[in-house]
């Protein structure tokens, strides 16, 4: 029995998209859904309980961070992740991969693995797949991934194609390496670049390995996103419509919807928390910088449609001060409210797929936002 299975609950007639449960050791959680990164074994400036009080059902931790600081064999001495941070619901580790590609400019890549520099100290270490394994057995999420590389965009063909064989070489060895199927599940990683040919390839070899799930790497890297649109249309179709589906680094609310109508089923970025941390908010009316001086006699909340705790209890004038005042509780504040505010749009779509009207839901959400305006501005 696998310890991560996929429960299809119906298809949206209008769209296509699909509702579904993923179940896990630490419970179920209903897909299409969003999940809070949080790298360091924390979501930045939020307690779990009030991750809990928005209702986020899984987050995500970073493997390449926690096996520098504090070490994977601490966390596997506190009890695993669960317990080192206080946190009963499922969990997801990526394998470390896309960190080492994008925090180490001094890197070789062999078959064996990657040889790059700690981003923190400077000292020469070595990730394998065996490595990455070892390290997200001692760390337990429920969720674990593959080690893969994610070549950046754009990329030739002939370097993606050696790119995508290796990957599918490297998720054979995380196989075997794997040392908790029974309680942990292990996806597998689809890389291709924007090559319709590559992510064929790529999917077929996962597929022949039948991990419990798989996900999408190597989008949101740049590419257009009619790019990235087009790269789902024609991968998602190639995995099995009875394992969860994962787009992974997307958080942007019509790349969520998008990613949705194109069969995805989970997805997670650290844009929200990151925008936060400057004073952007994600509203049903769009993008609000509430430390611009407009806002200073602003006694409103941030969104006057949502119904969050901080729009309940703040308004932009306050919550502009404490940002122009470097104060945390605005950080604080404004990361709790983007977060409510992407795991609610996200309900929104799973009750769009019930109603058979998700396509409807699209356009009026997009109106509102105001995507369907000239050179409108997204995060």
């Amino acid at each position: 029995m696998s310890a991560i299975t996929y429960e299809h609950i119906k298809t949206c007639k209008q769209s296509g998209a699909r509702l579904g449960i993923v179940h896990t050791p630490h419970g179920s959680f209903e897909t299409p859904i969003f999940m809070p990164v949080g790298t360091l074994a924390t979501v930045k400036t939020m307690a779990p309980e009030e991750l809990k009080q928005m209702n986020a059902q899984i987050i995500l931790s970073n493997t390449y961070h926690l096996w520098l600081r504090p070490g994977s064999d601490i966390v596997k001495e506190a009890g695993g992740l669960h317990k080192f941070m206080n946190w009963d619901r499922p969990i997801l580790t990526d394998s470390g991969g896309f960190q080492v590609f994008s925090l180490s400019a001094l890197r070789n890549i062999t078959e064996e693995g990657v040889e790059f520099r700690n981003h923190l100290s400077g000292e020469k270490l070595f990730l394998t797949p065996e490595k990455s394994m070892h390290v997200q057995n001692d760390l337990g999420p429920d969720i674990m991934m593959a080690f893969d590389e994610c070549p950046p965009f754009p990329a030739e063909h002939s370097y993606m194609k050696a790119s995508v064989e290796r990957t599918s070489r490297w998720a054979e060895r995380c196989l075997e390496a794997h040392a908790r199927p029974q309680d942990q599940g292990l996806f597998g990683i689809v890389q291709g670049g924007e090559y319709a040919d590559l992510r064929k390839q790529s999917a077929k070899d996962l597929v022949s390995l039948d991990f419990p799930g798989y996900a999408i790497g190597g989008l949101s890297v740049g590419e257009p996103k009619d790019i990235m649109n087009q790269v789902l249309e024609e991968t998602t179709p190639l995995l099995p419509s009875d394992k969860p589906r994962y787009l992974m680094g997307v958080g942007s609310a019509d790349s969520l919807i998008d990613g949705a109508i194109r069969g995805v089923d989970m997805f997670d970025c650290v844009l929200p928390t990151r925008i936060a941390r400057n004073g952007t908010l994600m509203t049903s009316s769009g993008r609000l910088v509430v430390r611009n001086a407009k806002f200073a006699r602003d006694f409103g909340p941030l969104d006057e449609n949502c119904d969050c705790h901080v729009c309940k209890n703040y308004s932009r004038a306050y919550i502009r001060h404490l940002i122009k005042c470097n104060e945390t509780l605005g950080l604080r504040l404004c990361s709790y409210h983007n977060l409510h505010f992407l795991l609610s749009l996200m309900e929104k779509v799973r009750e769009a797929i019930r109603q058979d009207r998700l396509l409807d839901f699209r356009e009026e959400f997009f109106e509102a936002y105001g995507f369907n305006k000239p050179n409108a501005k997204n995060f």
